[in-house]
C-alpha cells in the first residue's frame, strides 16, 4: 500500500489498470495499455497491478468489474472507469490531465 502511494503521488498521470491474467476482458487490454504507453511516452505512466496478487489494495480501492482503469497525479484519483476501453480514449484522456 505504501509502494501504491509513492506511484500515484507523481507530478505525471499514472493510468493503473488492475487486471487478472484469467478475465477476458483483462488480456484484452493488454496490447492496447502497451500502445498507449508508446505513444504516450514519458507525459504519463502505465502500470499494471494484478488484482490476484493484490487484493488489499482492490478491496480498498473497490474494484469490483475488470479491467478498472484510474488515472492519479499527485495523489489523487482524476478518472475512473471498469470496462474495455480503446487506445485513443485513454491518450486523449491522459494527454488532458497532463
Amino acid at each position: 500500500m505504501s509502494k501504491f502511494g509513492e506511484l500515484v503521488g507523481l507530478n505525471v498521470p499514472v493510468l493503473i489498470d488492475f487486471y487478472t491474467e484469467w478475465n477476458e476482458a483483462s488480456v484484452k487490454m493488454h496490447p492496447v495499455l502497451r500502445d498507449v504507453a508508446s505513444a504516450i511516452g514519458d507525459k504519463a505512466k502505465v502500470i499494471k497491478i494484478d488484482v490476484d496478487k493484490n487484493t488489499q489494495l482492490a478491496e480498498a480501492l473497490r474494484v469490483k468489474g475488470l479491467p478498472t482503469l484510474m488515472i492519479y497525479k499527485k495523489g489523487e484519483m482524476l478518472w475512473r472507469k471498469s470496462g474495455e476501453q480503446n487506445a485513443e480514449s485513454i491518450i486523449a484522456i491522459l494527454e488532458q490531465y497532463s
